[in-house]
């Protein structure tokens, strides 16, 4: 027979038990689509955490950052200064680019609030947001922001310590950074941490514009430099040879400690726990499409029973066993591979759909989106198509040794 027949033959025999064929699939899809939406949500988590801690290995060059912590936090002396960027990138060729980062969250400085002076943490916002709760005056709203206006909001807890009530503390000023505020508003306390461990930017004692915080001369110092080195001169060793150089050369190397971190290491520890977690994740999804194949090989088995007379047919007008096993086989894979591209699709699509609500629950700015790739789908196609050989051959094999003499009595 040619292939395109048994092919052919093998369709119409699923079509024939329609409600015992669509179950069978189903199994094979369901273990299919848990496999795929497990690997697609595991990928894409993997990817948004290195495109975050800004890997740019695809550029040649790889991001690495070195921090200045102040022993006294109330100093105003930062860590980085023009002088030492341009010792650093004549010291080590291998830095393409490096520049002072300039945080945006939580930055601790020294300031005065009514007629108290300290040292307060500081937020600046580039967006209007309602993350947190404004209970007294007026939100920051985004012409302000733009405009780069000299206002700002305090927290409860600080409105309450220095006004005594939240509403005393609207229209006063506060100073930071030499730069004077006018407080609009008041917002509700927020922890330090946010419910999945990280610090939380709404937990600053006062919120202000962004623009204009920092000005032409402040851009020039810093607390973090932010360096650019090229893949093939191994950017963490670079950096720590950097960091030790700080520590002997820095502007500010007696008064605080210069330290890197690596986050490509970090990423290598992430990726391999996520991946872990996603191979025990897909082993117990495995278990599923055993179960499955053992429903594909009990299908077959009573296939073979129930068309006994088809097979004495087929042998008596010259099909050979095997023609009778290849087309049994068929019938299998086919079952299977229809089982495995609806899994694929399936649980493409609902990976898909879960990454958003991740996302959602991580908060922060964090977008994950699941990644489908090419492979995965080679994944499901291969091993639904081994599964309907596996547990496809034996009921094949049965059918392919009756005896023509045998089903005639």
């Amino acid at each position: 027979m040619l292939v395109s027949e048994l092919i052919k033959s093998a369709f119409q025999a699923i079509s024939t038990n329609k409600k015992r064929s669509f179950l069978t699939i189903l199994g094979i899809a369901i273990g299919i689509a848990a496999v795929i939406t497990i690997l697609g949500i595991g990928d894409g988590v993997s990817q948004t955490m290195r495109k975050n801690l800004g890997n740019n290995a695809t550029k040649k060059t790889q991001t690495t950052e070195i921090d200045y912590t102040p022993d006294d936090i109330s100093s105003a002396t930062h860590g980085f200064t023009a002088d030492d960027l341009t010792n650093i990138q004549q010291k080590f060729p291998e830095v393409r680019k490096i520049k002072i980062y300039h945080v945006s969250h939580n930055i601790t400085t020294h300031g005065s609030v009514g007629l108290n002076d300290g040292t307060y943490s500081v937020t600046l916002l580039k967006k209007a947001t309602s993350e947190m709760k404004v209970i007294a005056g007026k939100n920051l709203s985004q012409s302000q922001l733009d405009a780069a206006n000299k206002v700002a909001l305090i927290k409860e807890s600080i409105a309450k310590k220095n006004y005594g009530t939240i509403q005393n503390a609207l229209g006063t000023t506060v100073n930071i950074e030499d730069k004077t505020y006018t407080v609009v508003g008041v917002y509700k306390n927020h922890g330090m941490y946010t419910n999945l461990g990280d610090v939380n930017k709404y937990s600053a004692d006062i919120l202000v514009p962004k623009k204009g915080y920092y000005t032409a001369e402040s851009k020039k110092t810093g607390d973090v430099i932010n360096m650019k080195i090229l893949t093939n001169a191994n950017p963490s060793k670079v950096s720590k040879k950097i960091e030790k150089y700080l520590k002997k050369n820095g502007t500010a190397k007696n008064q605080g400690v210069y330290q890197y971190y690596d986050t490509e290491k970090a990423l290598k520890q992430f990726s391999t726990v996520i991946n872990i977690i996603t191979a025990l994740i897909s082993f117990v999804a495995g278990i599923s499409l055993f179960i499955a194949g053992i429903g594909v090989m009990n299908m077959m088995y009573i296939s073979v029973s129930e068309r006994t007379q088809e097979i004495g047919i087929r042998l008596a007008v010259g099909a050979t066993p095997q023609n009778i096993m290849t087309q049994f086989l068929l019938e299998a894979v086919s079952l299977t591979v229809i089982g495995g591209l609806i899994g694929f699709i399936s649980g493409a699509g609902l990976a898909h759909l879960i990454a958003p609500l991740l996302s959602s629950q991580v908060g922060n700015g964090v977008h994950i989106k699941a990644h489908i790739s090419m492979n995965a789908f080679v994944l499901a196609f291969g091993v639904s198509t081994l599964i309907g050989i596996i547990f496809g051959i034996l009921p094949a094999k049965q059918a392919a040794n009756k005896n023509l003499i045998d089903i005639l009595r």
